[in-house]
């Protein structure tokens, strides 16, 4: 698998997210904003955490009309895949690939921790390496990470199976105290209607190495690799 990660000014998990991917196998390529096309025989399109010039505006509002969101936008509608994390997540909402928008969280305060997820569906090409319902270790580090929808596009969302993630306790259940941001139906991340675009809060990337603290991201990048 080839992967091409697009760097913007103010990105800083590219570093980690491109480890991530080539210690799952995969060939990877970074991109910088200005670029008007994705290298050939680009598989998977990653849009990593950070901020992306400053949060101006909004978080991710600037990045998602750069000159290479035009070019990753296309490779979605040829059906290829395309992954943003936190920073990429918002910069995908503000893009027009996800619905929805990420606000402050409802504490309005920047959250750094560790985070358990529950793996709404295992059948997608990101999480075959998860089982449906399994919960897994990962980390959050956002202060605008709160999911908000309109009723009809939530609806829409959990009607077609589209929430990948949920902010979840060790059981599975969702939980107040487990949903820190209050996000709508703690909801972590999502997909587009083909299920070829994820965009997520939480960052896997922070744990595929076990001297780190955990592997459990290790599996979505297996998943992508595989």
């Amino acid at each position: 698998m080839r992967a091409a990660i697009v760097v913007f000014p103010g990105s800083n998990r590219d570093g980690d997210v491109a480890r991530a991917l080539r210690l799952a196998g995969a060939e990877v390529v970074k991109v910088w904003h200005t670029e008007t096309a994705l290298p050939a025989g680009t598989d998977l399109a990653v849009l990593p955490g950070g901020f992306s010039y400053g949060d101006y505006l909004r978080c991710g509002a600037i990045a998602g009309r750069a000159a290479a969101m035009d070019a990753v936008r296309d490779h979605a509608a040829r059906g290829g895949l395309v992954l943003g994390i936190c920073n990429g997540f918002q910069i995908l909402c503000e893009s027009g690939l996800l619905p929805g928008v990420l606000m402050r969280n409802v504490d309005r305060r920047f959250i750094c921790h560790r985070q358990l997820l529950r793996v709404e569906r295992a059948d997608t090409r990101f999480t075959s390496s998860y089982a449906k319902g399994q919960v897994i270790d990962v980390c959050v580090a956002h202060g605008e990470g709160n999911y908000f929808a309109d009723a009809e596009t939530v609806a829409r969302l959990e009607g077609d199976g589209r929430v990948a993630f949920r902010y979840s306790d060790a059981s599975g259940d969702l939980t107040v105290h487990a949903n820190r941001n209050g996000s709508l139906n703690s909801i972590a991340g999502i997909y587009s209607e083909n299920l070829n675009v994820l965009g997520m809060m939480p960052h896997p990337e922070n744990f595929v190495e076990g001297l780190i603290g955990g592997v459990d991201g290790r599996g979505l990048f297996e998943s992508l690799a595989a």
